[in-house]
């Protein structure tokens, strides 16, 4: 992609450390907008569109988690890079787990982070041109209607699909032919505060094998990917 296509939201109150960031992103031909403190960067990502936020954890008025926590909850899904003093595994897992997409501790190298930044946006402009799926989707001789939650079966047995099944099935198939982790799957479609075991998904990928594959132990459609998460084939 051509990085002058991409905007940048740079939310850093260290005014020294944030002017530097700031040359060095419009040199690589991205466009920087600046916020200094928690409560202005969340007004900002609301108002306008970014590919990727920057965000320092220690700021003004909001921290940078509450930030992240926040545009989470109304549904914000720019990718976000954390950058942070606090270096332990505890607080990157905090922090990955309230919804940042990348952690990378102070001081770092500007390589390294120009580089994640790159692959950041890279990846959400890929996801963007992902095709969408309908309120009716068909594989095989299977029918899901996403609008009513129901499906008709290979063996044409209407089902009735629960709210999350049908949100799993959603992802998956938009997803076609790629891996969705484990960790998307939770955000996606039980939210960030809910965290069910592997067993659960599991359970419901089991459910996908017995309703659409013609044999549920050599499935066409719904694969596990071991250590990775789950995939769709079509």
């Amino acid at each position: 992609m051509n990085p002058s296509n991409a905007s940048i939201l740079l939310v850093e109150d260290e005014e020294n450390l944030h002017e530097t960031l700031r040359m060095n992103l419009e040199l690589e031909g991205y466009e920087v907008t600046s916020a200094y403190d928690g409560v202005s960067a969340i007004k900002t990502i609301q108002n306008e569109y970014f590919d990727l936020v920057i965000m320092d954890v220690m700021l003004p008025e909001m921290d940078g988690i509450s930030v992240i926590e926040s545009i989470r909850l109304n549904k914000i899904e720019v990718p976000v890079l954390i950058l942070s003093a606090r270096s332990t595994s505890i607080d990157k897992i905090t922090g990955l787990k309230k919804g940042a997409d990348d952690y990378l501790t102070k001081p770092f190298n500007l390589e390294e982070l120009l580089l994640r930044v790159e692959k950041l946006i890279n990846k959400n402009k890929k996801l963007q041109h992902k095709v969408t799926v309908g309120d009716i989707y068909e594989f095989g001789n299977n029918h899901i209607d996403f609008k009513a939650q129901e499906a008709t079966t290979k063996t044409g047995e209407k089902i009735q699909l629960s709210k999350k099944e049908a949100m799993l099935l959603k992802l998956l198939i938009e997803n076609k032919n790629e891996v969705v982790t484990r960790e998307k799957i939770l955000q996606a479609v039980w939210g960030y505060n809910v965290y069910p075991t592997t067993r659960t998904i599991d359970n419901f990928i089991l459910s996908f094998r017995k309703y659409f594959e013609e044999d549920s132990r050599h499935p066409k459609y719904f694969h596990s990917v071991r250590g990775v998460g789950y995939k769709y084939a079509d």
